[in-house]
Formats: C-alpha cells, sequence, structure tokens
C-alpha cells in the first residue's frame, strides 16, 4: 500500500465499522529514541488507527509545557528530524498500513530543504504533514512538492476561523482537516464536544475530507464525547505525559502508555459509543 492512500484508506475501513478513528500523538525521540521507536511499534496493535509524530524543534509556540517538554527530552538526546524520518522508515519494516503522520514547525524542514524533506519523508513512509506555523499563503514551496508527491498536506481549522479563511484553507488540503476545538495551546483546556457539533457540522458542509479534533482531550470519556461528533479523535498530551514518567528509576513505563492507548481506543467502539452523526 502507498502513502497515497493509506489515509483514505484508513477513514474508509473505519466508517465500515461504525465508529471514529483514534489519532495519537507522541514525540519523535521522547524520553529517547530507542523508548520512543518501541512506542511507536506497539501503538497500532493498542489500538491507534493514525499515528502523528512530532518533530522536535526549541521554539514550539503552539504547544503547552507537556508538549513542550518532551521536544526538549528528544532534543537533549540528540534527536534529530534526519532520525525521525529514520524512525518512521524503521516502523514500515513491520506495518505498511497504518498512516503516520508528521507534526511540527516550519523551521526544520525549511532547513533540511523542502524538496529534499518531501522526497525523504515518501520514501520513509510518511502519508502526511501537519505544519501548524505555515498559512496556505506561504505553503507553496513545500505544498507543491509534497502534493507532486501524494503526500498529504493537512491543514489547521480553529473556532475562529471563518467562511473566507476557510476559502484559503481548505483548497490543496489531503487526508484530513485537523479542527483545533479550542482556542490557545495544546494541553490547556478541555473540549465540548455538544458545543462543537455547530461547527463541525457546518464544516462539514464545505468540505469532504475526514474532520479530526484535536486539543483538549485527554480521557476515555474525552473520546468517546468527541468521537460522537467527529471523523477522528486526536489525543496528544495525556500520552505524551505518560511517556514523560518513564524512567529507569520508577515512574511509568511502556506497558503503561500502551495501556492507556487501549483504553482510549476501546472508547470508540461501537458497543460502547453512541453515534451522534452530523
Amino acid at each position: 500500500m502507498t502513502n497515497a492512500n493509506r489515509i483514505e484508506t484508513r477513514f474508509s475501513h473505519i466508517r465500515n465499522e461504525g465508529r471514529s478513528a483514534l489519532v495519537t500523538f507522541i514525540m519523535a525521540g521522547d524520553p529517547d529514541r530507542a523508548t520512543s521507536e518501541s512506542i511507536l511499534k506497539q501503538l497500532p496493535a493498542a489500538g491507534a488507527d493514525i499515528i502523528e509524530i512530532g518533530m522536535p524543534f526549541s521554539d514550539p509556540m503552539a504547544d503547552g509545557p507537556v508538549i513542550q517538554l518532551a521536544g526538549q527530552r528528544a532534543l537533549g538526546h540528540g534527536m534529530t528530524l534526519t532520525q525521525t524520518l529514520a524512525m518512521v522508515k524503521s516502523f514500515r519494516d513491520h506495518d505498511t498500513t497504518t498512516p503516520i503522520v508528521l507534526m511540527g514547525y516550519y523551521n526544520p524542514v525549511y532547513i533540511f530543504g523542502t524538496e529534499r524533506f518531501v522526497k525523504e519523508a515518501v520514501n520513509s513512509g510518511v502519508d502526511g504533514v501537519i505544519i501548524v506555523d505555515l498559512p496556505p499563503e506561504e505553503e507553496a514551496e513545500l505544498g507543491d512538492h509534497a502534493r507532486a508527491e501524494n503526500l498529504n498536506m493537512i491543514r489547521l481549522v480553529t473556532p475562529t476561523t471563518d467562511d473566507d479563511r476557510l476559502g484559503k484553507i481548505l483548497p490543496g488540503a489531503g487526508g484530513f482537516i485537523y479542527y483545533v476545538s479550542i482556542t490557545g495551546i495544546t494541553g490547556a483546556a478541555s473540549a465540548n464536544a455538544q458545543a462543537l457539533q455547530p461547527r463541525l457540522a457546518h464544516l462539514r458542509s464545505k468540505t469532504d475530507l475526514p474532520i479530526a479534533v484535536g486539543f483538549g482531550i485527554r480521557t476515555p470519556d474525552d473520546v468517546a464525547a468527541m468521537g460522537s461528533v467527529a471523523d477522528a479523535v486526536v489525543v496528544g498530551s495525556s500520552i505524551v505525559d505518560t511517556i514523560g514518567k518513564i524512567s529507569a528509576t520508577g515512574g511509568k513505563t511502556v506497558a503503561d502508555v500502551i495501556r492507556q492507548v487501549g483504553e482510549l481506543a476501546a472508547a470508540l467502539q461501537p458497543d460502547k459509543q453512541k453515534r451522534a452523526r452530523l
């Protein structure tokens, strides 16, 4: 299966199962590369439908303390963009179907070289990218290469995005739309599914792409509630916080992370979730 259709295929299968997708986020190289790779390889079996991998960056302006600290731990262990792509390539040696999305900021990609980044990302098995600080008006240097190589440019929509702005965001978007459920940084507040329902219904009238909701989603109850109104639910900070407590002398373990993901995935099973499709 190629990266051109892994995301589309996964959403098709999930719709047939009558549920929403679980999208999990981890930071590449957190708390170290070996542990990060071990967690990554176990996520699909635990129930992750799509995996977002953070590209560590020293100035993550959209992220709260939990994700910031994850990036610092990764960078402190020497994690680079080259090593992040190598993680994906290693993952593809045993999993050719789970979609992988890289999420981060434009500076590391720009320094790496946009054309080189796209080619190496595709060759490594990446299915899409989310660049949180790259607006559509400034995207061509990366986006043109990405679309030419069938690498999905996944774009963000926020509660303050009006129709005029949607008209600029939606053309050229691919994979799915990432709806930021709250204003502010990651991990800063809780999302409310029912409050989002009218906004997601309006967004669906503008695009055929699946809608994934992220930010402010932590618990299985949060996941089940958001899964009733979204095509996918993104959980990041709570998983990364658990990863941050992994240490050789105590705290959490990789098994704790995988158990947590399993509990989140279980909340999206049809027999545990009352669907309220828009």
